[in-house]
């Protein structure tokens, strides 16, 4: 390997490192030994005569020059990414892999589908799902598309409204059976509400209700689960339960009672050649929710 191509990997290393402020974890990250990665920031910082790290037993600080090489770096790793996507939505076959980030109640309710029957009619699509809640930097990742729960998408990226939704109160027959049905926002106190983990109060008529759950989840098809067995009240976006409320798995509480509105975004960051396949399947999107939506969510959208 030349002396210019060495540098330029001891380079990314130490951004990684920089970034992560651990040389620990940034090994981690990158899938080689710490001793490895010590030794390159080593040669590196012995090849510009500059110490770049403050090391001490607890921590890791970046010098000024250290400082320096980071910003550097972030702007040379965006360059490569638009590079990389440049190249790959620069063809006009509907062919090759679309990677997508969306939440996992997304996926199951609508994505899945959305993706099996673009690929019956493009067989030479593939996909790759990332099924989660986490909020990736798309400026500085290599997804292509996102699909977001926002009312304030960012204004940095290309964003195309799916549908508008509400949070619904919902609980099975056999709860409500057992326990009665909520009259008012304050009987819910008296009632075993499930909630997220991270969600401790429920947004209802424009006011917070502090929730006492004895069992927070951080998964709504977890709660949706434990809704329809009985074991309490759940919150969650009406579009993952509406067909359980349609068979009369779950019943709507407290319908009257105003929730939290939200809406869905597909977004992408700004190409100036997309690819066919990409605004392909962003029209086939577009036109598979408008065709698939309840009549409530259409009415909202």
């Amino acid at each position: 390997m030349s002396r210019e191509h060495k540098k330029f990997e001891r380079l990314f290393l130490f951004s990684e490192v920089a970034k992560q402020l651990s040389f620990t974890e940034a090994a981690a990250s990158l899938g080689i030994s710490r001793g490895y990665l010590s030794e390159q920031i080593r040669q590196l910082e012995k090849e510009f005569a500059r110490p770049l790290l403050i090391r001490t037993t607890r921590s890791v600080k970046l010098t000024p020059q250290g400082e320096l090489i980071l910003a550097s770096m972030s702007h040379v790793k965006q360059s490569l990414l638009d590079l990389d996507r440049q190249i790959r939505h620069e063809n006009n076959s509907i062919a090759g892999r679309i990677k997508i980030t969306a939440p996992s109640q997304f996926t199951q309710r609508y994505l899945l589908a959305i993706c099996s029957e673009f690929q019956q009619q493009h067989p030479q699509i593939s996909f790759s799902l990332d099924s989660s809640y986490t909020t990736h930097d798309l400026a500085k990742s290599d997804f292509d598309l996102a699909i977001r729960a926002t009312n304030t998408p960012p204004q940095n990226m290309v964003a195309k409204k799916l549908f508008s939704y509400q949070h619904i109160c919902c609980a099975s027959p056999q709860y409500l059976n057992r326990n009665g049905m909520p009259q008012r926002v304050t009987d819910l106190t008296k009632h075993e509400c499930l909630t997220a983990t991270e969600f401790t109060e429920w947004p209802l008529n424009g006011e917070s209700l502090p929730v006492l759950s004895s069992l927070s989840v951080n998964d709504n098809h977890m709660l949706k689960s434990l809704a329809i067995a009985g074991q309490g009240i759940i919150m969650v976006p009406e579009y993952l339960v509406d067909k359980e409320i349609a068979s009369g798995q779950l019943i709507t509480v407290l319908p009257q009672v105003s929730t939290v509105s939200s809406a869905t975004y597909l977004m992408h960051p700004q190409l100036i050649h997309q690819s066919a396949r990409l605004s392909r399947f962003i029209e086939f999107t577009l036109q598979w929710i408008a065709n698939n939506l309840p009549p409530s969510q259409q009415a909202a959208s």
